[in-house]
């Protein structure tokens, strides 16, 4: 069963959505306003975030913004009265990754929540393993506060690899995120694992890029192993 959150602070319309996903083998956590749902939001993992665009305390955008700062790359999708493009650009530029009109029709959003569930947020803005940070928006990469200087390749590979973290990663999946329909030759894939490994792994006592032989690559601290 997929579990969803709705911040929305109209009772009346989260009744309805509530009773509706139900019926449709969802489960639905609700908050009335912006700080109730991001306390819900940094303590439960959920599949996909209902988020309304003008809330009491927080509103929609603001939050948003708080999650993809924070790291949180659960799917969000924005229901609003607001149908403006400037309206739907300020939301995309938030961190939202769909977004859907009020009045809708409860079978769309259903089908919304559906295609959301099934990926983890592209709209992102900082990853996380352990002590390792990569800050996509000011493209930077730390490791205990030291900054560490990666390589245009390097720097694909990792954030490919913490975007999955701590999943395992298979080689062609790695290939084709970095290089596309242009494969390196095996040599020079290893190369660069050297040059990422010796950067982030090196000058620190625990090691958080594993090979996985015959598989692939992980990011993994090593609580997480």
């Amino acid at each position: 069963m997929l579990n969803v959150l709705l911040v929305e602070d109209d009772v009346d319309l989260a009744e309805t959505v509530i009773d509706y996903l139900a019926l449709e083998a969802i489960a639905c956590d609700y908050a009335s306003n912006g700080m109730a749902g991001l306390q819900l939001i940094e303590k439960t993992p959920y599949d996909a975030v209902l988020l309304d665009l003008n809330l009491p305390r927080l509103d929609g955008l603001r939050l948003c913004e708080r999650l993809r700062a924070a790291g949180n790359d659960t799917p969000i999708l924005m229901l609003t009265a607001r149908d403006q493009l400037d309206d739907k650009l300020a939301g995309f530029e938030a961190g939202t990754d769909d977004y859907l009109v009020k009045p809708f029709e409860l079978q769309e959003l259903v089908v919304r929540i559906h295609a959301l569930s099934r990926r983890r947020s592209g709209q992102i803005q900082v990853l996380r393993c352990g002590d390792l940070e990569m800050n996509l928006k000011e493209r930077t990469v730390k490791r205990a506060g030291q900054s560490i200087k990666l390589s245009p390749t390097s720097w694909q590979l990792l954030e490919t690899l913490l975007r999955e973290s701590p999943q395992v990663v298979s080689r062609q999946k790695l290939i084709s995120a970095v290089w596309g329909d242009d494969p390196p030759d095996s040599d020079s894939l290893k190369v660069h694992f050297f040059h990422l490994r010796k950067a982030i792994d090196a000058p620190f006592a625990d090691h958080l890029l594993h090979t996985i032989a015959g598989y692939g690559f992980a990011i993994k601290a090593e609580k997480q192993q």
